[in-house]
Formats: structure tokens, sequence, C-alpha cells
């Protein structure tokens, strides 16, 4: 643990107007400046809080159906929205759910692969509901095509239908997809503030030569209202794409509060109007001291950036100190400009202006001249973003939470989160905390709740404990996710959980009688004795007092195995679950090579043979699936070369369930995306399926399954997308039964692989028949072999060489008077010759070269005079890895003109 800083207030000034200057802190700096000038006071060696001191309290889970906001009540029971209508309570004292009401709600569309976002989307309890009762909800009745506001009274848990009152309601167009909005927010001030959707169809027009491909919708044309958001977010005299802000008076009528962006009596614009410009202001909040508005905006799909059509897709986290424009569908992120298009022929016309944006779409019933475009907060894109590197890279669904205060006599967390504003990740998973000025703009971020995992979280709000309460809406769309459910975080002053991290099972799988062996690491922070209790499924209990436990299971079956680590004072956590059977037993499969295990040569065949083995059966060779492919990945500094004794899809499915796939996609089921299982059943006939799966998921995707487009993923490796790649293709029905290489025999590999850094792999895998009462079991293994050519960014281990990019590509520069190179882990089998590609830098080859096994003066496999031309070794035959050793010294002393090396190649 670093040591504390406590800063006095005029050290915080003094340390301020360092970074920021004598002309003030923020108002007389732009934006851009302020991010690298807080990036410097980031530096600042200030301690936060342990983040393992926060832990997770789940309140209810699994018994949700698509919740989308939730407000708590005076004595902390909840209230929660679901999307297909019912308003849900759950009771803090008896920890009980039950349903309040259950609203007529438009939440699903007859329309083929169109998925409807409408339904109940927003929830809020009146600032003296103590006193009145009432609950405001924000919904779409099935029977009239609008977005409803309503005034609810509760009464004893339930809600009786003829308490609602209508507030304002607006046309939505409906059957289409998407962008709701829908939250609901009251400011301290008593004003009640809403969020709505752009109501707008972010998708390609089919059968169009010119269309949208996640720009901004523009699409002027007669008849696709739906593809033009300046008839709705753009548009002053619409409530779509809009944070309105409204005085609900006793009678449930409104009145409008001054300081709204467009006046009243103006027939060209609404007066509800406090925010326009937003595309799917899905989750808002404001700052219960100043009053500020926030909320986090889903932004377009666009990978990349455009010249003809406009920046790429941005989610923004945006704040409103007033009334105010903020840019969509002209503008995004930063006020990048989008570009005028017409969809007729494919022309661009001008790039919109952010001090006098216009919409003259013939579908805008509003003012021509909107006002000045406001920036956002905070952005950020697919991949890492270099203003705001803390969020780090993939899908994105920005939430916007509170901020945190505070209270006499209410203060659960530490005080260094006093003003900060809370955001929140839907897909991502992240929670931030955002350091603010005293005026309210960005200084920093930082990781908050870090070692909690959340599933979904959909809204945050503070309780009148002053702790956070998150609602997660579960990995999976449209459907009762089984980790849905309200968590509260609590903050442990004293006495902290153990930490486990993981459960490991020795062997997973045997004949009965079955041994289980397990171990589970786990530590207490404040290192107290544990006690285990392991849970080995199907009622059967076990205590220890030592992280591991060894047990004979004698009937058969699958049974999931788990522990709970506990510490003197009751404090507990539990551990991953590991599913064994009991019964019948994992396969064995092997390759065997013949030739080299870490090199495949162009042109040279590989010769292989499978071998399967299945304790207490006979294998069935037609069960037995071997396949080879090119992929993109490893190098000396990590590869895992020759046998990976792992079944590899599942180091797959590891990778995905890592990552947020699991969001948009189940293994069996529909979600927001077709399941993994019908993927695979796509493509089991097309031999590259892996390749075209992996760019998809890096590229993103759309109108292949649906309207709905599957978000890029620029930042994540190949490789690994690649073997999640592999683990969705292994669910097919065909692909565990279908041998498309024999059990033996020689792969040719071509004399180039249109692929960086190609790794050849061998797999193999073998599916039993199963026993009495037990599924199938399988077993894969895979030969990993690179390139014979290493190029020079994959020498990683080096010492006194430079380095420099030369056209995209890195070369090393050779030392000035000695230096080595390192390969890691190499098998010496069949290779005779070393070879150097270098650029002579002025035929500059003087440099000895010796080439050593094991270490820098271990046994001498070659010594050469130059650089240049082949270095013959000494043949190695025993067969095992070794690391080898190229040291290289000048022949000059102080050679000037170093030459560069693009790539090693062993012969």
């Amino acid at each position: 643990m670093k040591t504390l800083i406590t800063l006095t207030l005029s050290s915080v000034t003094s340390l301020l107007l360092f970074f920021f200057g004598q002309d003030g802190l923020i108002e007389n700096n732009p934006k851009q400046q302020l991010l690298t000038k807080t990036n410097q006071f980031k530096k600042l060696n200030i301690d936060t809080p342990d983040q393992s001191r926060f832990v997770k309290v789940q309140l209810v889970q699994g018994q949700f159906t698509e919740p989308t906001e939730m407000t708590i009540l005076p004595n902390l029971d909840i209230l929660v929205a679901q999307r297909r209508g019912e308003i849900m309570i759950y009771k803090n004292q008896s920890k009980a759910l039950k349903e309040v009401i259950k609203l007529d709600v438009y939440f699903k569309t007859s329309v083929p692969d169109v998925n409807a976002e409408e339904g109940l989307l927003g929830i809020a309890i009146d600032p003296n509901f103590a006193t009145n009762q009432y609950v405001y909800a924000f919904y779409s009745p099935t029977k009239k095509t609008v977005n409803r506001l309503s005034r609810f009274k509760l009464v004893n848990d339930k809600i009786n239908p003829a308490s609602e009152k209508t507030i304002l309601e607006f046309y939505s167009q409906r059957d289409i997809c998407c962008h709701t909005g829908g939250s609901i927010a009251f400011g301290p001030d008593g004003l009640l503030y809403v969020s709505t959707g752009d109501n707008s169809t972010p998708f390609d027009v089919p059968k169009q030569e010119f269309v949208n491909k996640g720009y901004a919708p523009l699409d002027n044309r007669q008849g696709l209202h739906q593809y033009d958001a300046r008839r709705s977010s753009g548009n002053t005299n619409d409530l779509r794409g809009k944070v309105l802000r409204i005085r609900v008076n006793s009678d449930a009528s409104y009145s409008i509060p001054d300081g709204n962006l467009f006046p009243k009596d103006d027939p060209k614009s609404k007066p509800e109007i406090y925010v326009m410009g937003s595309r799917n202001p899905y989750r808002i909040s404001v700052d219960q001291k100043t009053g500020f508005l926030y909320w986090g905006d889903v932004g377009p799909d666009a990978s990349s950036d455009d010249e003809l059509r406009g920046p790429r897709g941005y989610d923004e986290v945006n704040q409103a100190r007033k009334a105010g424009f903020f840019g969509w569908p002209l503008f995004i992120g930063n006020n990048y400009a989008y570009r005028a298009y017409d969809f007729t022929n494919g022309k661009s016309g001008d790039t919109f202006k952010p001090d006098a944006p216009l919409n003259n779409s013939p579908n805008n019933t509003g003012l021509t001249q909107l006002p000045p475009a406001q920036p956002a907060f905070i952005w950020y894109p697919y991949g890492e973003s270099k203003d705001f590197p803390e969020v780090g890279g993939g899908g994105r669904t920005a939430m916007a939470g509170p901020v945190y205060h505070t209270k006499p006599g209410v203060n659960p967390y530490p005080a260094y989160y006093n003003g900060k504003l809370i955001i929140y990740e839907w897909i991502r998973g992240w929670v931030k905390a955002v350091s603010l000025s005293p005026e309210g703009d960005y200084l920093s971020m930082e990781p908050f709740l870090s070692n909690i995992p959340l599933s979904a979280p959909i809204d945050m709000e503070l309780g009148p404990d002053g702790k956070l309460y998150i609602l997660e809406y579960g990995k999976g769309w449209f459907t009762k996710n089984p980790d849905a459910g309200i968590v509260r975080i609590d903050y442990l002053k004293g006495n902290r959980p153990p930490v486990v991290k993981l459960l490991q099972i020795e062997k997973t799988s045997g004949l009965l009688p079955y041994k289980l062996i397990a171990s589970v690491e786990a530590k207490d922070p404040d290192g107290d004795a544990l006690t285990y209790q392991w849970n080995l499924g199907k009622g059967i209990k076990k205590t220890t007092t030592i992280p591991s436990l060894i047990h004979t299971f004698t009937k058969a079956g699958e049974y999931a195995i788990s522990v709970k680590a506990i510490d003197k004072s009751g404090a507990a956590s539990t551990s991953n679950v590991v599913t064994v059977f009991a019964g019948n037993e994992h396969p064995k499969v092997d390759i065997k090579l013949s030739g080299n295990k870490s090199f495949y040569f162009p042109s040279k065949p590989v010769a292989y043979k499978v071998l399967v083995t299945d304790n207490g059966a006979t294998v069935n060779k037609s069960r037995v699936y071997v396949s080879n492919t090119y992929t993109e990945g490893l190098d000396l500094a990590g590869a895992q070369l020759g046998h990976q004794q792992a079944a590899q899809t599942l180091v797959g499915k590891s990778l995905m369930l890592k990552s947020d796939c699991s969001t948009c996609h189940k293994t069996n089921e529909l979600s927001i995306g077709p399941s993994f299982k019908k993927i695979s059943d796509k493509y089991q006939k097309n031999d590259k399926a892996v390749n075209y799966l992996a760019g998809k998921v890096i590229k993103g995707s759309s109108g292949i399954w649906g309207e709905i487009p599957m978000p890029a993923h620029p930042t994540m490796k190949e490789a690994e997308v690649k073997q999640i790649a592999e683990w969705i293709m292994s669910l097919g029905e065909k692909a565990k039964h279908i041998a498309t290489l024999p059990m033996e025999g020689k792969i040719t590999p071509p004399a180039s692989v249109n692929t960086n850094k190609p790794v050849f792999a061998l797999k193999a895998s073998y599916t039993d028949m199963g026993s009495a009462g037990l599924k199938s079991l399988s077993a894969t293994q895979v030969v990993n072999l690179i390139s014979n050519v290493i190029d020079a960014s994959d020498l990683k281990n080096v010492s006194q060489f430079g380095r420099r990019d030369i056209n995209g590509k890195e070369a090393l520069i050779f030392p000035e008077h000695t230096g080595w190179i390192k390969l890691n882990k190499i098998d010496l089998t069949d290779i005779r010759t070393f070879q150097f590609t270098v650029n002579d830098m002025g035929n500059n080859l003087d440099y000895e070269i010796e080439i050593r096994m094991d270490s820098q003066d271990g046994k001498l496999l070659a010594r050469h005079n130059s650089i240049k031309g082949d270095i013959n070794i000494e043949g190695i035959t025993d067969g095992k890895f070794h690391d080898v050793f190229i040291l290289v010294k000048a022949s000059k002393d102080g050679v000037k003109e170093r030459p560069l090396l693009y790539n090693v190649i062993v012969k």
C-alpha cells in the first residue's frame, strides 16, 4: 500500500495553479488543453481507497424479466420496472419480490427480424413520496402509438390502475427499431427530467444502393421517415431525442420551468425541451447538489471515419449545466461533424457547422437554425480511446449514474468519493469514478468497484442510506436472465471477506469409483485463518480447515463442485463452479509429429499421427475430428509451441466469457443476436468459417441475422478471436462427427500464407459415446507450429539491440559493440541453417556471430564472421526444446551506420 498523501488547501491551490496556470483553473482553457493538463494532474501519487473493501451484496437474483430501471423508497424497499409491463417491489425486510401492477404495454413487434425496444422503460418516486406515495412511470401503452409519462399511487405495495393520471405523451413510430430513452429523474429543485430516444432506424434501407453504413441517419427520401433522425432529435418541434424538463403540479398537469431551451410561445419548438440532439439517452441522473444533468448516450455503429460521410461512432457521457443542443444527428463526440449525404446518388454535401447548425430536412417541422452544438463531456469509440484510455475497448453502451455526496450522519463510503460522478458501461461491465472541478469540469477518471463483476448493469441509484444500488439486466437480451438482479455495494471499514481466486480439479472425470482431488486458491485480506465448506453437488457437503479436499464418488452422475471460504468472523466468499463427471472419463488425444515441433517450412510436408484412447471403451474413429488452419498469433516470447495439452475449444469458450460476446449471444438460446449453436450450424460447410467469423467479430457486422448490428471489437487480438470462433464452430451438429483429415498423414504448407505472423495449427478432437445417465465427453489437442521466418517484432528477448519502425514494420538495430538475441524454447530437429534478412546501411556487415544452446556460454552450435549468408549449425537430434542465443559482436569498434535486422530465418 502506498503512503497516502495529505494535501492542505494551499498546497492543492498551488498544484492546480502549476498545472492550469494563473488565468483560472477552467474557464480560459479549451477542453483538449484541459484534458492534457488533468492527465498531468492524475500523475500525482494520491491513493484511492482499497477497492477490495467494496463488496457486492446480492439482494435478489434470477427473478427478473428484462428489468429496466429502479427507484428506492424511504424504507429501502425497491420498485423495479420490467420492460414487459410489470412493476415489481423488493421488500427490504422480508427479502421477497412481488408484483405491484402489470401495465398493458407494447413491447414486441410482429414485423420479422425487428426487435421492439419499447415497453415500460422508466420509473421514479416523487420527492415527497413519504407523504403522497406518488410513483412515475414512462411507458408505451398498447392501444395508442405514443410514449407516455404517468403518475400512479402506491398503497400497501399495490398500484390501482385507476390511480393513473397521464402527465404527457407524444407520438412514437412503432414496428421499427430503435432508441427509446425512457429514464426518469428528479432534480434537487423538484423538477422532473425524462429522456427520450430518437426513434430512428440506424440500419441500412433494404435493397438500396446508397445506405447508412452506421453513420448519421440522414436519409430524407419520401417514405423513409424512420431513417432520418432530423425529424426527431434534430427537430425543435418534436419531443423525441431529447431530455425533457417539467414541473409536475399536484393535479398531474405540468408547467414549464424557466431556463428550458425554447420559449413557451414559439409554434416551431416545444417548451418541454431542456436538452435536444440525443440519440439514445438511456440512463440519466441529476446531481442533487448542483442540479447538473448527466446522461449516457448510446452512439452509432460505424467503426471508422469516412471522409465522405463523417466520424466513426462514439458513445457519450454528457453534462448539461444549462439547456442546450448536443449535436445528434449532425455531430457526435467532441463535436465531430457529419456531412450531408444524398442517398439518391451517393454524393456528399457540406460538413455541418457546430456553431451554426442547420436542419433543412423536409421531415423537420421545427426551426431550421438550431442552437450551437455542445461537445460531449466524455466520448469513446469501439476501439481504444486516445482521449479517455481508461474506458478500454469493445462494445459500447454508456450509462450515467449519480454524483456521490456525503451527508450528515450518512457516509457509507470514504470521503474521497465526495463529489465524484459515477459512470458505468452496460456492455463492458466497468464502473468509473469521474473527478470534477468545483465548476463541474472534467478532471480525471479512475476505476471504481474494480474487484466487483457485474452482469450488464442497467441502472444505478443512491439509496436513502447513501449506498449505491445496482440493477443488473443480465447477459442476454429480451429474456429472463438467471444473473439479473439487484445488488447493494457495501464498504467494509473493518473485517473483509476472503478473496477466492480459483477452484482447481486435478481430474474432472473418471470411472467409478471416481476420486476427486480439489484445491482452491484463497486468501484472507486481514490475515484470518479460513474454514472451507465444500459443496460437492446433489446434497453432498464437507468442511475442511485446509484449502484442499479428496472425496470418492461411488454413484455415476454430474456433480457441480464449489467451495466457500469463511473467516473467523463469518465473512465468506464462494468460488467458481466446476462440473465433474463420475462414471465416465474424458478420452485422451495425442498428436505425434515426426519432424520439427516448433516450426513449419514452406512446401515441406508435416507428417503427423493422431492417437486416441478412451479408458473403458472402444474408440469410434468416425467421431475423431482432425483439421488444420493458419492463424495469426504466437510469438517466441509467449508461444506455446508444439503440443498444447488442453481442450483448445474450451480455451475459446473461456475467452468468449471474458469478452462482451455473451451479452448479445447465448450458447443455445436466442438473444439480441443468434445463438452460437445456430451460427455454428450455418457455417459447418464453410472451410473458411473460422477466419470469416473472426473477421465479423473484429470488424462488426449487420444484416446477416436481422437488423441489429453486432459491434466491432478492433482491440481484440486476432489469435484470441479465432480461438473463440473455433469454439463456436465446435458446437455444430456436424463438427463433432466429420473427420476432415485422416488420423495419419502429411500436410504440405503452401509457399506463402496470406496471414500476418502465420501459425500452422493442427487440431484433433474426439467425443466419446457417453455412458448411462451421462453425456458424451470430448478431448482436444492442438499442435502449434510457427513460421520459420521470425519477424523482428517477435524477437522480444534481446540485449543492446535498438528498434525502429520502417514503413509500418518493426526492425531491430544491430548493437554498436555487442549484443544478443534469445529464441525461447525451440526444437532444433532438422534445422541446419540460420539466415538474417538485413538492410546493410552502406554494406556494413562486419559482425561476428556465435549461436549457442541453452545459455550465452552454452554449447557452441556455429561461429561466423559475417551476418550475411548462411550460418550452418551443428545438428541437434534430441527432440527437446532449447533456448538458443544468437550473440553478435561488431568487428570494428564503434560502428556508426548500424545495419537493420528484419527477420531471422531457420532452415
